[in-house]
């Protein structure tokens, strides 16, 4: 069995989610979670893990909607986090390759989330672009304050974070864009890593991986990736499932 750790199955349809996670099914895409990206949007989260046994969920507020009205208090996220289903807090973090919020907003907004998964006591999945130093340097003082599990998600950023990362007891997910030709420095990254810090997504319906690029990128597509960290790591594809399969369930440990 495969988990896709992180996607976005609201961007889809009602009527494509069934299709798509039939799909899914068929590649060994059995679980997946669908990732929170404002407050009003975690109604949609709730709906579709509602609606569906194999989808989990998170809720939190995406660093390009950190300035669309007032950021949540950590007790509202919190609050929202209860759901039986809803099994993350995030995805939080900070873009500064994009830069849509100010970076004191997107600051501010992530170590709200950081204090949200301590209380919680649920993993943080962290988006984080050309913003390497900051993402360390906030969680390292978060972190002082309690520990609390976390996710770099679509992990593309340098081996020093990844390092920092594992250090402070962080997992680190790949995506499609582990399969691209121009990632060589990120398949190093992925051969070296601790097995146990490992996990697998798509973030869909973006970064279809490799032979799929110019698709949509929908959970099926995970085996894809999943393929390609084997061949980093020289191992199975049946191993490499089994081994991020097992990390999911450890960091995710509400996931039933």
């Amino acid at each position: 069995m495969i988990v896709d750790s992180h996607c976005h199955l609201d961007y889809f349809s009602d009527a494509e989610v069934e299709e798509i996670l039939k799909r899914a099914a068929e590649a060994g895409v059995e679980r997946m979670v669908t990732i929170g990206t404002s407050v009003p949007q975690a109604e949609a989260v709730v709906r579709l893990v509602d609606r569906f046994p194999q989808v989990w969920g998170t809720v939190g507020v995406h660093p390009h909607r950190a300035a669309e009205g007032t950021m949540p208090s950590v007790e509202e996220l919190v609050a929202l986090a209860r759901h039986p289903k809803v099994i993350g807090i995030g995805e939080s973090g900070l873009d500064y390759f994009y830069d849509k919020s100010p970076r004191d907003v997107q600051q501010e907004g992530f170590r709200r989330h950081c204090r949200a998964a301590r209380e919680a006591g649920l993993p943080l999945a962290i988006h984080a672009r050309d913003a390497d130093t900051d993402i360390a340097r906030i969680l390292a003082e978060e972190r002082a304050g309690g520990a609390f599990p976390f996710l770099l998600h679509c992990f593309s950023s340098s081996a020093w974070l990844a390092d920092r990362a594992v250090e402070m007891g962080g997992y680190i997910s790949f995506s499609g864009i582990l399969t691209f030709p121009r990632s060589t420095e990120l398949r190093e990254v992925a051969a070296r890593l601790p097995e146990d810090r490992l996990l697998l997504e798509t973030d869909s319906p973006y970064l279809a991986p490799v032979p799929l690029r110019g698709k949509r990128c929908e959970p099926a597509y995970t085996a894809h990736t999943a393929k390609v960290l084997a061949e980093c790591r020289g191992v199975s594809l049946e191993r490499i499932s089994e081994i991020t399969t097992a990390n999911f369930h450890r960091l995710f440990a509400k996931a039933a």
